[in-house]
């Protein structure tokens, strides 16, 4: 990174997902990650691969990662392997929707050791389904999201009750929550009904998945702070 005359500071941020201009988020990330952009005085370059196309050993220069929505991925095991190298050298990570989803994954499969974890979605007959079908489908609605106090989410909304908005189907399984129990990946938001939404690895940079797509926050041409805490993170 350098500083250009105008002292704008450039950082890349690889965007990994199978792109499809009518899927809104993604639509929305490339403008959300502008406004958040101007707001910390820094240009970004957006490097979007698709999973079919990524391969984990050679990856591009890259100061952030955001997996993105849009599943199943062409290839779910790729996007496993990026989020384990993010998380691993301490790269900021942002996991949005299927992003979230599979941080969990990642995190089940390579820190606790359930090698079967996965979701139904990638794996209808696996044994261990981490993400499973939410009860009810969350398409184009909004949400309140409970923060806990303390957690790096609450620091940087400022605030913990949030509303948010989404577009999902799957979410993390209720019934698999204890394997993370006293594990480093803490289970930071929460709807009304106690549902996961918001994940963290507080000891990490940088690394939150959420339920929801605060990309959306676009669509008002407002800035989000998530997305501006995680491009801080990567300066």
């Amino acid at each position: 990174m350098w500083a250009l005359k105008h002292e704008y500071v450039v950082m890349k941020i690889l965007l990994v997902g199978d792109h499809d201009q009518a899927v809104v988020a993604h639509q929305t990330i490339p403008r959300a990650i502008d406004f958040a952009a101007r707001s910390v005085a820094a240009k970004v370059a957006k490097i979007w691969i698709r999973t079919a196309a990524l391969n984990p050993q050679s990856m591009p220069e890259f100061d952030a990662l955001w997996c993105v929505p849009f599943s199943p991925y062409e290839n779910p095991e790729v996007v496993i392997a990026a989020i384990k190298f993010a998380r691993e050298n301490n790269i900021p990570f942002l996991g949005t929707c299927a992003g979230y989803q599979h941080a969990v994954i990642e995190y089940a499969r390579n820190v606790l050791g359930f090698e079967s974890a996965a979701s139904i979605e990638d794996d209808p007959d696996t044994p261990m389904p981490v993400i499973a079908p939410l009860a009810c489908k969350l398409y184009d609605q909004a949400e309140a999201i409970n923060i806990e106090h303390g957690s790096r989410a609450a620091d940087i909304y400022q605030c913990e009750r949030v509303r948010e908005g989404y577009h999902c189907g799957f979410g993390v399984n209720r019934d698999f929550l204890q394997i993370f129990e006293n594990s480093q990946l803490r289970f930071s938001g929460h709807d009304d009904n106690g549902d996961p939404r918001v994940c963290e690895i507080p000891s990490h940079r940088f690394f939150i998945g959420t339920a929801f797509q605060p990309e959306r926050s676009a669509l008002k041409q407002t800035v989000h702070p998530l997305i501006t805490a995680f491009l801080m993170a990567a300066l």
